[in-house]
């Protein structure tokens, strides 16, 4: 992680001269774009692309950054097509769910997961009476998300947000938002923002943040007086155990029940397609043929899923914790491999201590 460089001075309010390397650079760009722009004004983020003004504008006026700052910044941006690409076609979207579980759920990974687990067993179980969280919830979303920090994403989070901000209509005002507070945090840590690296969204670190979640979640669990979510996976795991019990994680709770299904009208009962917050009794799903493999009061409301093995369908009863972990990722199959992945590496884990 890069310390402060004197291309951040002008935000705090230091004045100093332009470096040579940076005219150079700002009359490189310029000339190139009098003999290219055709081709540039789709790769760099200049003042010629009608978003970066406004933007500008807005950094300044919410968050006091002085506009030259953000001007060169946002020059040095790339617009990344395969980022575009990538964002249209997650695995989760275009991926039956026995490819997709084939991915995260690997003997590599639960070995993995328990090597994790073994190397921070002092900081799991402090997270764990900390903020009530499972201790092999907090691995399985590390081992998800970024193998337990050997893949954190090699895409610059500038490039990822302004790419996305900026020419990605469909989110594009969610990811402005997300680079304001990128450029706030990193004034904030005092840290380089065209060095930092992580997915094509510009999730970063360990656990994978957008920089809000950043902003709203990440903490200090090893109190070495820094909030490091890229290089220390101590603050990785008490930053994810800190938003899990932000979104009302229930410990001991569990989060998923199979279920048989039977006749004719146990579609009725499926709730995903009327989104992630759909519930329905489990009364009225036992009414159109769904029968739970565990105990489940009548009145409790959850979500019904079928989700496509291969061979067969599978049915599944979500409770409250499987929704708490939509909100990491707003997918459903998302949130039963972190689940079943949780699970395994937990039962491993037992076997060996026994």
């Amino acid at each position: 992680m890069s310390l402060l460089t004197p291309s951040l001075l002008p935000i705090m309010g230091i004045k100093m001269p332009v470096s040579f390397s940076t005219v150079c650079r700002q009359g490189a760009i310029a000339a190139l774009f009098g003999l290219f722009s055709p081709v540039l004004l789709a790769v760099n983020y200049t003042l010629e692309h009608p978003a970066v003004q406004p933007f500008i504008d807005e950094m300044q006026a919410e968050h006091g950054f002085a506009p030259a700052y953000v001007q060169t910044l946002l020059a040095d941006a790339e617009r990344k097509d395969s980022i575009l690409t990538a964002i249209s076609t997650p695995a989760e979207r275009v991926r039956p769910w026995h490819e997709y579980r084939a991915i995260f759920i690997t003997q590599q990974r639960i070995e993995r997961g328990l090597a994790f687990w073994d190397e921070h067993a002092e900081a799991l179980a402090r997270a764990e009476q900390e903020y009530g969280v499972e201790a092999e919830i907090i691995v399985s979303i590390i081992g998800v998300e970024t193998f337990y920090g050997g893949n954190k994403g090699g895409h610059r989070v500038i490039d990822a947000l302004t790419t996305l901000g900026f020419d990605y209509p469909p989110r594009a005002d969610f990811f402005r938002r997300q680079l304001k507070s990128f450029l706030v945090l990193t004034r904030e840590q005092q840290m380089d923002p065209l060095t930092l690296t992580g997915s094509y969204a510009g999730a970063m670190g360990f656990p994978q943040f957008i920089p809000s979640s950043y902003q709203a979640f990440a903490v200090d669990f090893d109190s070495d007086g820094k909030v490091d979510i890229w290089n220390n996976p101590v603050d990785a795991i008490g930053s994810v155990a800190n938003y899990f019990r932000e979104h009302k994680w229930q410990a001991g709770a569990g989060v998923a029940v199979p279920a048989a299904v039977s006749g004719e009208r146990f579609t009725e009962g499926l709730t995903l397609e009327q989104g992630l917050e759909a519930r329905r009794a489990v009364a009225e799903l036992r009414a159109l043929g769904w029968q739970p493999a565990a105990q489940l009061e009548d009145t409790l409301e959850v979500m019904a899923y079928e989700f496509d093995a291969g061979d067969q369908m599978q049915y599944w009863l979500g409770l409250d914790n499987l929704y708490v972990i939509t909100r990491y990722n707003r997918s459903v199959m998302y949130a039963m491999v972190v689940h079943q992945l949780a699970d395994l590496i937990r039962e491993e884990r037992e076997k060996h201590a026994q």
